[in-house]
């Protein structure tokens, strides 16, 4: 009996092995694509009820625009080299939450939110894209879905997986609910870990170059948001590697990424409009709220 359970289990964990567009890398992923994005979409709609979104209207419409070049050369290329079934049953949305912190997030099936406290880091529409196409990455990259098939193997173990996708809908529904937003302030419970955060690294500004935007802006992005977070990392990258690592790493994948971009039909680097409407007060993990400087350079 042992033995037939040891193969079942070893036959599961085969089929659910899949690879990851552009890394190559294998991944183990049981949860069905339909079951993860029900329940973000589920998720997103109660997040953007909760929150206030924001009506600058400029400052969506580029988030907007941003996400949806994004989109669409993500998805070209993906279809173009076999990977169609990485965005099935997507259901793209970008919106620009009104509340100040330096965050940002995509829930499984394209679900986005960026917080207006971002903003003044990102700067311009390329800083945008670096932040766009990593959170996005994590979606196509299916990391969503791998940290929950993780948590249910280790917390059911083998073959009651299979089962308990079936039977116990409510103890998946809450793993997906922390699963979902990365460590953020939202639902974050089981954040990213270092892999997956260097891998949507890779990933981002790969989809930033497809889409138009320079690459070579993903290394100023983090020297700024390292200059700005002043030693200590925002929340949204409490798990994130250290900003020194992550410039040195992107530095290294420009050239390749550079050749995405040299293919693109590139964009204009405009400026994010209303800037100095956003306050430098930025809320703490505690509620506390702390002054910090901010250099923005249109």
């Amino acid at each position: 009996m042992k033995k037939i359970l040891s193969i079942l289990i070893l036959v599961s964990i085969l089929m659910a092995c899949k690879k990851v567009p552009l890394t190559d890398r294998n991944q183990f992923n049981v949860i069905p694509n339909s079951q993860l994005n029900s329940s973000s979409f589920t998720s997103y709609d109660q997040v953007l009820k909760e929150s206030k979104l924001s009506n600058n209207t400029e400052q969506v419409e580029m988030v907007r625009d941003v996400g949806n070049r994004i989109k669409k050369a993500v998805e070209q290329y993906l279809n173009e080299n076999n990977f169609k079934d990485a965005t099935e049953g997507f259901k793209w949305e970008f919106n620009l939450i009104a509340e100040n912190v330096v965050n940002a997030w995509c829930m499984p099936g394209g679900k986005v939110a960026f917080y207006e406290g971002i903003l003044p880091v990102c700067q311009d529409e390329a800083g945008i894209a670096v932040v766009m196409g990593h959170e996005v990455a994590h979606a196509i990259a299916k990391h969503g879905g791998e940290r929950m098939s993780q948590a249910l193997m280790q917390q059911l173990g083998g073959v009651a997986l299979s089962v308990a996708l079936q039977q116990q809908p409510e103890q998946t529904q809450s793993l997906a609910m922390m699963a979902y937003t990365g460590g953020s302030t939202v639902l974050g419970v089981l954040p990213f870990s270092r892999l997956h955060e260097s891998e949507a690294d890779e990933l981002g500004i790969k989809f930033m170059a497809l889409a138009g935007y320079n690459p070579a802006e993903a290394p100023k992005f983090w020297e700024r948001m390292k200059a700005q977070s002043g030693g200590a990392p925002p929340e949204f990258l409490s798990t994130h590697p250290s900003n020194k690592t992550r410039i040195d790493d992107l530095n290294k994948l420009l050239p390749e990424a550079k050749k995405y971009y040299e293919r693109s039909n590139k964009v204009n680097n405009n400026p994010i409009p209303n800037l100095g409407n956003i306050s430098n007060t930025q809320e703490k993990n505690s509620g506390e709220k702390t002054e910090i400087k901010m250099k923005i350079e249109n």
